[in-house]
């Protein structure tokens, strides 16, 4: 290699997971079998070039029902709604579609499961966020919030013995891993998650992360402000000595920031085509040789509902490539570790 040409190392595991290529193709599906518009509650997945696609092709965006047309089609986001959401759609005869992640799934299925039990639950995460909003939403009271170590010394629960927590599918995993070690220092007895609530992809991104931290100094993550694993990948670069930034497209790039070998990541909602886009302005400020590491590969597939299934056989809309991967899944996904 030339002494001025650098590299461009381009991470993997990057970009869409398996709960955003599914809600994704629910839109897309759903807009097919019932023809536009097509409603959808809070942005399907945080990340403006997803919506902006979407709004064109007759999606509309809402944060509250009551902007919805009674009798109309709405879809919920991959964050997941609460039971309140859920009655509202009923009560306005609403035909409601569900995209909500099913790793978030677990995690409300697990508040309900310790709210029955009688223990407090502590959930782990950002406040306003509208994944712990739904969260909340089963049990608002029996959940209480912490979103740092300081939160948990503050904490008073009526029976130490009788404690469980729970946490934001999307945090950073060194982050999440201090809160659970002050909690069980004050309750020794807490339950915990019989599988980690931070997510396969949220991992995944993180780990390979901390590999391009190793790599070179400076780090671009493209995603969207309002991306929590996009916004914690940022977080987890800058704690390994590298110059980390957030951007949601190629024309961010400041050059000031390139310098020497460069990497670039993104979050579980960034289409590829933008980081694509990024890689060629990248490439456009000097001599850069492209580099993939790829750290594992991900094998994660969530089956589409059944409901639109169906009615997409019934109007002869065709299934495509991800959708027919989805439905042959028929509820099976897999994870593979490395």
């Amino acid at each position: 290699m030339s002494p001025d040409t650098h590299t461009l190392f381009l991470a993997a595991p990057r970009g869409f997971c398996a709960g955003v290529d599914r809600a994704i193709d629910i839109v897309d599906m759903a807009l097919q079998v019932y023809g536009a518009p097509i409603y959808v509650r809070h942005e399907i997945v945080h990340n403006r070039h997803v919506v902006e696609d979407l709004r064109r092709k007759g999606a509309i965006f809402v944060e509250d029902l009551a902007d919805v047309p009674r009798g109309a089609v709405v879809i919920f986001s991959a964050h997941g709604v609460s039971p309140a959401v859920r009655r509202e759609a009923a009560e306005r005869v609403l035909k409601a579609l569900d995209a909500t992640c099913p790793l978030v799934t677990k995690v409300h299925l697990e508040a309900l499961r310790y709210a029955k039990q009688g223990y407090s639950i502590v959930l782990i995460g950002h406040r306003g966020h509208v994944e712990v909003e739904g969260t909340l939403g089963e049990a608002p009271d029996s959940i209480v919030l912490v979103e740092n170590v300081a939160d948990v010394a503050a904490l008073e629960l009526p029976d130490p013995e009788r404690v469980a927590y729970i946490s934001q599918t999307t945090l950073s995993i060194d982050d999440v891993q201090l809160i659970v070690e002050a909690l069980r220092r004050k309750y020794p007895a807490v339950r915990e998650p019989a599988k980690a609530d931070v997510c396969y992809a949220t991992q995944n991104r993180q780990d390979a992360v901390k590999e391009l931290a190793r790599r070179c100094r400076v780090i671009l993550v493209v995603g969207a402000p309002a991306s929590s694993n996009a916004n914690r990948l940022v977080e987890v670069a800058a704690a390994r000595g590298a110059r980390a930034f957030l951007i949601e497209s190629a024309e961010d790039i400041d050059p000031t920031w390139i310098d020497g070998d460069v990497g670039i990541t993104a979050g579980a909602s960034t289409p590829e085509a933008v980081v694509q886009a990024c890689v060629a302005r990248i490439q456009s400020l000097g001599r850069y040789q492209l580099e993939e590491f790829r750290l594992l590969e991900e094998r994660v597939m969530f089956p589409l509902p059944g409901e639109l299934l169906v009615a997409a056989g019934e109007k002869g809309v065709p299934v495509g490539p991800g959708n027919e991967r989805a439905a042959a899944r028929a509820g099976e996904f897999r994870i593979r570790h490395h």
